[in-house]
Parts: structure tokens; sequence; C-alpha cells
């Protein structure tokens, strides 16, 4: 069963059109949280959920005490090879796992539709989950998979390990990815989630990855614990 685009995903597609049609330029300060809810008539936790999600993409910032901005472009290094939690944790002899937070298909945002190029008649997976490693938090993750791709696999396929099962029972080849690394603190939520504290430091990653043909097929927004994990890039 397909829910319906939610209603702070809609909030999230209509602040990222405006942003794209130069309506809030880059370093512009959006309204108060109490104007933009008005506005979208919603509840400011409504609203919240859509500004955050908009942040977890690094589409928006928010400064405490500040407000929140259309974001700056940041200076990027190019990293090869696709991420794998799974394979990055037994690589380094731990024992990976994940706990589920939400688990369900619905539509596309326009942001997912973006990445994954998807038309907005696709539906696609959401989950969260919170990622493991000895039974420790080291991340938590929002992973968007078109519905087509995985739909012949069980959820406990799925949130245990996409890679494999793409790769053993779907015969399919992982490719590269695109990455986005950058630095953040931890909101309430997040800190609930990593068992951290709020306003911890943690590292955000944004990934899109493909298969060997060009297809891509996961779009994930991670944030990792600071002190529990690092990213090594060899050139």
């Amino acid at each position: 069963m397909v829910d319906t685009l939610p209603v702070y995903i809609q909030i999230h597609d209509a602040i990222k059109e405006k942003i794209e049609a130069n309506y809030w330029k880059i370093g512009d300060r959006l309204p108060s949280e109490r104007e933009l809810s008005t506005q979208f008539g919603v509840s400011r936790m409504t609203l919240r959920q859509a500004i955050q999600t908009l942040a977890d993409e690094g589409i928006l910032e928010r400064k405490i005490g500040s407000g929140t901005y259309v974001a700056r472009r940041k200076v990027q290094e190019k990293m090869t090879g696709t991420t794998s939690f799974t394979d990055i944790m037994l690589s380094q002899g731990r024992v990976p796992s994940s706990r589920a937070v939400s688990y369900f298909f619905t539509s596309p945002s326009s942001s997912e539709m973006e990445k994954l190029q998807l038309s907005k008649d696709d539906i696609i997976l959401r989950m969260e989950r919170v990622r493991l490693a000895d039974d420790i938090p080291i991340c938590f993750e929002v992973a968007s998979v078109p519905e087509k791709l995985i739909r012949d696999y069980s959820k406990s396929e799925i949130t245990s390990s996409l890679y494999r099962t793409l790769e053993e029972k779907g015969q399919k080849k992982i490719g590269g990815a695109n990455q986005t690394i950058s630095a953040m603190i931890a909101s309430e939520k997040i800190a609930d989630y990593l068992d951290i504290k709020k306003g911890d430091a943690i590292l955000r990653m944004r990934q899109v990855s493909f298969l060997s043909d060009g297809q891509p097929f996961e779009y994930v927004r991670s944030q990792y614990v600071g002190n529990r994990f690092e990213f090594f890039l060899e050139k």
C-alpha cells in the first residue's frame, strides 16, 4: 500500500522550488517558522520537519539564534567508491546491525526525483534506520530506493544489507557513488537515536549510489557520530 505524499514533503518541495526559482537566493534568510507555518497553513512541528529535511539535504542551513538560511555551496572533495556500511564494518572486524525507525512506500519528493531520476508517478521506499557496530549506534540514515528495484525482496533483506541483496539475489553489479560530506551538530531527535547529547558534533553524508550501468538505485542522507566514525580518503 502506498502512502500519499506527506504534508511536510509537500512543503519541502514548495520551499525547494522557490529556492530554485531564485525567490530565495543563496545566503538569504528565510522567514521565521511562525511566518512560514502560517503561510503554508500547517503546525510549526510539520513546518520544522520540512525545514530539517531540507537542512539534511544541504539545501538550507540552520544557525542557532539567527535563523534558517539558503545554504552556500561548499568546497567539495571528490571521493571514489561506493560506501556500504555493512562492508565497512565487516572489514574492520565489527558486527554491523540496523534498527528500523520507519519503513514505507510513498511518492518521491522533488529531491528524490532529481537524485534518483524518477518521475512523480514513480514510487519509492523511504526508510529510516539507526546503523550500529557491535551494538553501538554509529549513524542515523534516511534511505530512498526506487520501488521497482526492490519489489521482489523482503523487508529484512532490504534493511539488513540492500547492497548484498541486490548483488546476490538481484544479480546487480554495484557501481560508483556521488558523496558529499559536511559537519554539523546533532538535533534533539538525532541525539536521541544515536545516544549522544544535543549539539554534539556529527558528520553528515549525502550519497547517491549507482549500478554499474549508471542507474541510480539509492539516495541516502546519513548523520554519523563525530567521535565514533571517520572518513578516509585515499588519493
